[in-house]
């Protein structure tokens, strides 16, 4: 596997290196090794999937809060969604910063989300599905969100949002510290 730094801390793009023959391709997808190299935990206490029939629909931003926490390792499994990263750890030194990644079932590529990092995306074709390794369990009383389109963070969608859900569009304004 190449692991490519991003511009959130502890973020990383993770892209295979498939082996192909006439019977078709084959790839490692994950390796404790590898990850603990790259500091990403190795613990996967959940797996999680969606399925999502429209192109622009967005899901998210999603983290869950201490003691909770769960970084995600998101792969898209068919078709093609735009999946974000957004520091909201204000002792990061990349609090703030945000970097968009194009996850498809064709490039083969995963995202490494930090705990305490936002998570969402927005698919770019219909009928995607989306696979998630979870480091944490999913805790209702600690998961927070923030809004796709709170204007405290600046994040440009690549195409139009045309479904959302309410619980995602009644998340509040950012409130903590200021975005840089």
């Amino acid at each position: 596997m190449e692991f490519t730094k991003t511009a959130v801390d502890g973020c990383w793009i993770i892209d295979i290196k498939p082996f192909e023959d006439a019977r078709g391709g084959f790839a490692r997808t994950f390796c404790v090794d590898e990850f603990a190299q790259h500091g990403i935990p190795t613990e996967v206490m959940q797996a999680n999937m969606s399925w999502n029939h429209k192109a622009g629909t967005m899901r998210g931003m999603h983290r869950q809060i201490a003691p909770a926490a769960e970084g995600k390792l998101v792969r898209c499994i068919r078709g093609t969604i735009v999946d974000c990263c957004l520091d909201l750890r204000e002792d990061s030194p990349t609090f703030g910063e945000h970097v968009m990644v194009e996850l498809s079932a064709e490039n083969h590529r995963a995202l490494w989300i930090p705990p305490y990092c936002g998570h969402g995306y927005l698919t770019m074709t219909d009928d995607t599905e989306v696979t998630y390794q979870v480091s944490g369990m999913y805790s209702p009383q600690h998961e927070r969100g923030q809004r796709y389109d709170d204007p405290a963070f600046g994040l440009q969608w690549p195409r139009s949002i045309e479904v959302v859900s309410e619980k995602d569009m009644a998340w509040p304004d950012w409130d903590g510290k200021k975005i840089k």
